[in-house]
């Protein structure tokens, strides 16, 4: 045990874990802020087996051996997840004590050891829009339709220790955690004495970085991951790199925090951060407020970032003490970091970053992102020939492929380009006051002209937190968006996760009979292909203010500098200049409505809010009684005959290839996020139980269940599978026969041979949200193997703790330079129980006309307790025998 150290706050003695007993080891000062979070975590949980000198050593030293493959633990402060992937990880949980309860074991044992609180937040949809009803009719379908689930969670809520659940019509989950689950430092009692260390904590979804805003390190994991740490186990990682990015300067007139986000993430996924601390410094920090830097931060996993970091300064207890936190509390805060040397102040020395760029606020201009991606930065300047461009562009080259004669295809004042839904939704944008503030005047400024929105326009405003609702009706602002259509729809993710309910039943008729590449424009952190609607091809990321304009305009075919955004009472052009807010005009109205007693007055009561909530009757007991009809909540069969020691790694033999993916195959490829569709797998096996296909509910809701979910595995709309040339959805070649089937039919027969399968990708396989049936999906499908060029890293760690291994071409080499078509039958060779870390194998490949194709891969098992993982056929698995020991 290491030593501590005590400090006099406000009357009270606390003890700390100072780093600085680390000098000895590294220049502790010139340490980056969050490797100096991590070396105290070391420090305070250090009990020399699972946390060793030797780890503490590698962080103190940080400058000398960063570039080592070595890794280091990290046990967070606290654990955080939100109901469709903590769902999943806490019905994990019930299913080990099932198991353990079965061997004759205590069940007891499976608890978490740490806080974890879990937001419902992922479950409403926009069914209802456009209407004073909209927000409480839609959570009245989201209790009716998720009640099982609701049950679930009901339940564990009770039956676990250490967890706490926010109801739904609560709010986002980053959003809750910036304003109220957040203590920035944390208070423990230890053997009769207080420690205080720095908060901390882990995600099920990959946004959790939205809280590096205000100087907590966090970042995203999956659910097993989340479940080995809520056990108590270390989460292991190569010791980190750095980046650094000086900001100078500030944002100039009319420019938004939205704006600088898209460009930080095109400007860092350009760089390449993949893996990398992202840590922000320099003068034009200190000119951004939080909520800017919450908004930078969030987007951590569009740039590829582990995480997106700014430091705690007088900004972070500028907004701490904006949301309602004691003075007592503020002072402690700053005492301890500055006792840490954690505190970065306005002239302080610079730390130790080995690699470091530059941006200057003052250069950011007004921008979008997509009409896939969101690192696809587009000034708005630029947007119509941006998208005339891409619209003509062939599919080949990431297009639409349209002609001019399919270009002139119009029904109903719907035609290519037209906007057919605006959303002010998800936590990037809906915890900033400044860009919602604008969105208000934007519309205040355009009623007062006369403007209005076309009808075929489904807009919708999903806040973060009820706080946004009481500023937005308190400055009177909320009734000008709600005359153009944008009132409260509900309190959740929404539209950014596919939750976007349906559009009118005209307009997508015409859709469908014209086959229009129609638009979106969201405030939200994402929009990959198939993700916010299954008949919208084309989305646009924004700031609120913008996604009003979009909206008034109808369309993402104009040039706003040049063309009038619609015309007044009196028939007159309207300029977007014409409405645009200015800074001074925001800052003004803000000042003028938000207090800290919203915030207070919010959250005095947030577990108890929702009397919906409160009625649900739930079992009793530390067991949960399965229901076998429920289509929401299945015993997972992931332990089902569970051995005592794990089984011996051997090589695969024979393996077909299931899917053969291009580059930058996200998660929601893998899983989608969206509506589940009569036609689909997962629709038809809910028909089969019964339920109509306008209960079906999203994928993200039914992730307690896996029939659906294995149904859903890689059954994206967009999905391109290169064995099925010219296709989009999920749908192979089943070689034996030749067949074209869905990708599940495919998979069960494969089962019936034991055959194993594999995937084989290109570059950034799995990026995206930190997506458990990503990986779940694929295992139950019968996959073996991924072999890919490059993983996203939290996806890369949930194929190895589902006990799928994944494997890299080295450098240089991929399928095409190989030759590979897909065809060929795969056999590996050199896989053994022995296997190390980064080791590599070769891999045999015979081709049809029977000459064998013969390479080297890279094992992706990327550290010991990979391997161990990997060896045990997952997490659940190592931590059950863990358990039973």
């Amino acid at each position: 045990m290491y030593t501590t150290s005590t400090l006099q706050i406000n009357g009270k003695e606390f003890h700390y874990y100072p780093i600085e007993s680390m000098a000895t080891h590294g220049n502790i000062k010139k340490l980056p802020y969050s490797i100096k979070v991590l070396l105290e975590a070391a420090i305070r949980k250090y009990d020399g087996s699972a946390i060793t000198k030797e780890h503490i050593r590698k962080l103190a030293n940080w400058t000398a051996e960063r570039n080592k493959n070595e890794e280091v633990p990290f046990m967070p402060a606290r654990i955080l997840l939100h109901d469709t992937t903590g769902l999943p990880a806490i019905v994990d949980l019930a299913a080990m004590r099932e198991t353990i309860t079965e061997k004759g074991g205590d069940a007891s044992k499976v608890n978490p050891l740490i806080p974890v609180d879990l937001v419902v937040d992922h479950s409403v949809a926009v069914d209802y829009h456009g209407s004073p009803e909209a927000m409480e009719m839609n959570e009245k379908l989201n209790m009716e339709r998720n009640m099982e689930r609701f049950r679930f969670l009901r339940w564990a809520q009770h039956a676990f220790e250490n967890l706490h659940v926010v109801p739904p019509a609560t709010g986002i989950m980053h959003q809750i955690n910036m304003e109220y689950l957040s203590s920035v430092v944390t208070e423990e009692e230890v053997d009769g004495r207080t420690v205080l260390f720095p908060d901390s904590l882990v995600g099920t979804d990959s946004h959790t970085t939205m809280i590096n805003g205000l100087g907590i390190v966090a970042w995203g994991v999956g659910g097993i991951e989340a479940e080995a740490a809520m056990l108590g186990q270390p989460l292991y990682f190569v010791v980190p790199e750095v980046l650094a990015v000086r900001l100078t300067g500030a944002l100039q007139e009319g420019v938004t925090a939205t704006d600088l986000a898209l460009t930080i993430t095109n400007l860092l996924r350009t760089h390449g951060v993949v893996g990398k601390f992202v840590e922000f410094f320099g003068p034009g920090v200190h000119s951004m407020s939080v909520a800017d830097r919450a908004a930078v931060a969030n987007m951590a996993p569009e740039y590829g970032a582990t995480m997106g970091f700014f430091p705690v300064d007088r900004e972070t207890i500028k907004y701490l003490r904006q949301i309602g936190r004691s003075e007592v509390h503020l002072k402690l805060i700053e005492t301890y970091y500055k006792a840490q040397g954690m505190f970065m102040e306005e002239n302080s020395e610079a730390s130790y970053y080995p690699e470091m760029i530059e941006l200057d606020l003052s250069t950011i201009t007004t921008s979008l992102a997509g009409p896939k991606r969101p690192q696809d930065r587009i000034s708005l300047t630029d947007m119509k020939q941006a998208y005339q461009t891409i619209i003509r562009q062939p599919v080949s080259e990431g297009g639409y492929g349209l002609t001019e004669e399919q270009l002139g295809k119009n029904k109903n004042n719907i035609t290519h380009g037209s906007v057919v839904l605006a959303a002010i939704t998800s936590c990037t944008n809906t915890s900033n006051p400044t860009v919602l503030m604008m969105a208000g005047l934007l519309a205040k400024n355009a009623v007062e002209k006369g403007l209005e929105k076309p009808n075929y326009v489904k807009s919708s405003l999903t806040p973060g937190s009820r706080v946004v609702t009481d500023y937005l009706r308190g400055s009177g602002l909320l009734t000008y968006l709600e005359k153009l259509g944008f009132h409260v729809a509900g309190y959740g993710c929404a539209t950014c996760i596919g939750n976007s309910g349906p559009l009118p039943t005209e307009i997508s008729q015409a859709i469908e009979e014209h086959d229009l590449t129609v638009a979106s424009v969201l405030s939200g952190n994402r929009n990959f292909e198939g993700r916010v609607h299954p008949e919208i091809k084309a989305n646009y990321l924004a700031s609120p203010p913008l996604v009003v304009a979009y909206a008034l305009a109808g369309t993402v075919d104009i040039d706003f500098a040049n063309e009038p955004i619609g015309m007044n009472s009196q028939n007159e052009p309207v300029f977007l200049r014409d409405i645009w807010p200015t800074s001074a005009e925001v800052q003004k109205w803000i000042a003028d409505v938000i207090r800290p007693e919203l915030f207070k007055n919010r959250y005095q009561d947030v577990y108890d809010a929702n009397d919906s909530w409160n009625k649900i009757s739930i079992p009793k007991g530390q067991l949960y009684e399965w229901d076998a009809s429920s289509t929401y909540v299945q015993q997972p069969p992931f332990l089902q005959d569970l051995n005592q020691t794990p089984t011996p790694i051997k090589d695969f033999e024979r393996a077909r290839v299931l899917a053969f993916f291009g580059d930058s195959v996200t998660t929601d490829h893998l899983s989608p996020s969206g509506i589940i569709t009569a036609k689909s797998m997962a629709g038809e096996y809910l028909k089969e139980m019964g339920v109509k296909p306008q209960d079906f509910n999203s994928y993200p809701s039914r992730r307690g269940n896996h029939h659906v979910m294995v149904r859903g595995a890689m059954a994206n709309l967009r999905i391109r599978n290169k064995l099925v040339p010219g296709s989009e959805g999920g749908v192979t070649n089943y070689f034996p026969t030749g067949e074209i089937l869905s990708i599940y039919e495919a998979s069960t027969k494969y089962k019936q041979d034991e055959t194993p399968l594999l995937i084989i990708a290109g570059k950034e396989y799995g990026t995206g949200s930190s997506r458990d049936w990503a990986a779940k999906g694929v295992q139950l499908l019968g996959v073996k193997m991924v072999l890919a060029e490059s993983f996203e890293r939290i996806h890369r760690s949930n194929l190895v703790g589902m006990g799928v291994l994944p494997l890299q071409f080295i450098p240089h080499e991929n399928a095409q330079t190989l030759g590979i078509t897909g065809r060929e039958v795969f056999s590996t060779v050199g896989l053994s129980y022995q296997i190390q870390p980064g080791e590599k194998i070769k891999m045999k490949a015979e081709r049809e006309d029977g000459t064998v194709l013969t390479f080297e891969v890279i094992v992706r098992l990327d550290n010991i307790v990979d391997v161990e993982t990997y060896q045990h056929g997952g997490i659940m698995q190592r931590v059950v025998r863990q358990l039973m020991d």
